[in-house]
């Protein structure tokens, strides 16, 4: 497992999965450890997974002060990585809340960004979160598809968005785009994976600047894919398609059928389209599939 040295002497570590030209992947949760992501769906094949353990998370090292759990405080730690590996300027696929962390590294450092492809990705960074109507709204499509669990777990997922209830296991399915085996396995990773105290901070006070991020990344010259899952509540395809038209070269893809983790979801579907904008076969501008 190699290890690098953050700034501030805390030590980190990344995973390395299959062959080819490096792609940075940042995990969500937030502050997850990246075991979660696997391979993305067989996306190893095409690319060199670099999986960042976020500081305290997976194995990585706890850092003395906890403020730089902060999403901000944590761009650092990234362009550390990248001088690390030797790279001038690198690829970076970032899931869920990783998506923010990944927005204000190419703000702070356009010129190491190749290309961005964000996952699935609440633009908190930009000031645009997702609502709980986003979520009710997306968890409801799964009414029309008479999934035997949604009776039972809609009032209990309602309930957690209110701040009524406490998260529950039986609404797991809702960040599903089918829940069969492979999610169950899945979603019972879970446990342990997350870094509570990290996630808290994650999002604290002064962590982003919404105007400022905007205004320099409309000015990023890289190549930006923003990919929705049509299923997802968070975020659903109209709020990615919003992130989207805030840069200046992106394109806004979305998977059918697919939620917060789409490489589980369909795949063949999500290799070939990651793969083809990594390649440069991606569309130019802001479009919807």
């Amino acid at each position: 497992m190699p290890t690098f040295t953050a700034a501030d002497g805390t030590r980190l570590a990344y995973h390395l999965r299959g062959e080819g030209e490096p792609l940075v992947v940042l995990p969500g949760g937030p502050m997850r450890a990246s075991a979660y992501l696997g391979d993305l769906g067989g996306l190893d094949a095409r690319r060199r997974l670099v999986l960042l353990d976020l500081r305290g998370t997976g194995d990585s090292a706890v850092p003395a002060d906890p403020a730089t759990y902060r999403c901000d405080r944590l761009v650092e730690d990234v362009e550390v990585l990248r001088a690390h590996m030797g790279l001038e300027h690198m690829d970076v696929l970032a899931h869920s809340a990783g998506g923010s962390l990944a927005m204000l590294y190419a703000a702070r450092y356009p010129e190491r960004v190749a290309r961005l492809a964000l996952i699935t990705a609440t633009p908190w960074a930009l000031g645009m979160p997702a609502t709980a109507e986003d979520r009710l709204a997306a968890a409801r499509l799964r009414l029309r598809k008479g999934e035997p669990w949604f009776e039972g777990a809609y009032p209990a997922f309602e309930a957690w968005l209110a701040g009524t209830g406490e998260f529950d296991p039986v609404f797991e399915p809702f960040f599903y785009g089918r829940w069969d085996a492979v999610a169950e396995e899945h979603a019972a990773l879970a446990d342990g994976q997350f870094n509570d105290e990290a996630a808290d901070l994650y999002f604290s006070e002064g962590a982003f600047d919404p105007p400022a991020t905007r205004a320099a990344l409309a000015r990023l010259p890289a190549p930006v894919l923003v990919l929705a899952g049509e299923l997802d509540g968070g975020p659903r395809p109209g709020l990615a398609r919003r992130a989207a038209e805030v840069f200046l070269n992106a394109e806004l893809a979305v998977q059918p059928d697919a939620g917060h983790y789409p490489w589980l979801d369909d795949p063949e579907w999500f290799v070939r389209r990651v793969a083809a904008f990594l390649d440069g076969s991606g569309a130019p501008s802001v479009s919807a599939e």
